[in-house]
């Protein structure tokens, strides 16, 4: 039986957002935060789930705005507005330290948390973070670079291209204020921290995400502990058997990190 979400409202009248909380009393809990108009029912962040059950560990998932079982229309959202969603999920509903899966784009808001978190005085709350083919400034170095002329000039001087759908499933908006904001949250332009041991798993037959853009940002975490798996034949969804055995294996080893061990 299909476990029933929860909502969580940020402030009234923004969009109400869905969530499925699993409590558990071995610190520390898992923060999932998924990818781009991905949502946390997927393959990974069941995985995550049942993973937390079997260790007794707190899991919670979430849907951005506009994705899954959340309200909004995906076309008004932006990276800053499902970062924002996310603090104020992490600050509300998580309790102690957190380990943060972040997955695609989550990769991105992850990063963007611990920030928001360091800036607030909570950077204590990141036990570990793992990014899994971590699309940092995915709009402005993956996504703009692969768009066609006319869909520059549409977005450019309506605001929006309708994307046709593409292997991951219908078609969407591309909005103007999406490149934007993403541009404004840009991490690429220097030093990146996480405030946090880090672990990427990153698939070198990855056709959305390239490996090189994870060495990129194993490059721009020089401040803080990292370590960058890269499995040869891995796609970019990282959902087989042994993708899930990595990332519980990366898991095990930040909580052994946490205790000294």
């Amino acid at each position: 039986m299909t476990e029933q979400a929860s909502f969580f409202t940020q402030k009234p009248g923004a969009p109400r957002l869905a969530f499925l909380a699993r409590k558990g009393e071995n610190p520390p809990g898992l923060f999932w935060l998924g990818g781009f108009r991905s949502d946390m029912r997927g393959t990974k962040a069941e995985f995550l789930d049942s993973l937390a059950e079997r260790q007794g560990r707190a899991c919670l998932r979430f849907d951005y705005s506009g994705h899954g079982e959340s309200e909004g229309a995906f076309g008004d959202g932006t990276i800053g507005l499902w970062a924002q969603q996310a603090l104020a999920v992490f600050r509300a509903l998580s309790e102690g330290p957190q380990i943060v899966v972040g997955s695609s784009m989550g990769g991105w808001i992850a990063l963007l948390l611990a920030r928001a978190l360091a800036r607030l005085g909570e950077a204590e709350r990141l036990a570990g973070m793992i990014l899994i083919a971590p699309a940092v400034d995915f709009t402005e170095k993956l996504i703009w670079p692969m768009l066609p002329e006319h869909a520059h000039e549409k977005i450019a001087t309506e605001g929006v291209w309708m994307r046709p759908p593409d292997a991951y499933g219908e078609g969407y908006p591309l909005t103007k204020n999406l490149f934007e904001d993403g541009k404004a949250n840009s991490l690429f332009n220097g030093e990146i921290r996480s405030f946090c041991p880090v672990a990427i798993l990153q698939g070198m037959a990855d056709p959305d995400v390239p490996w090189r853009h994870s060495m990129r940002l194993m490059e721009s975490l020089a401040s803080d502990p990292a370590t960058l798996t890269l499995i040869k034949d891995g796609d970019h969804r990282l959902s087989r058997p042994q993708d899930l055995a990595a990332l519980a294996k990366a898991i095990e080893l930040l909580v052994g990190q946490m205790r000294g061990g």
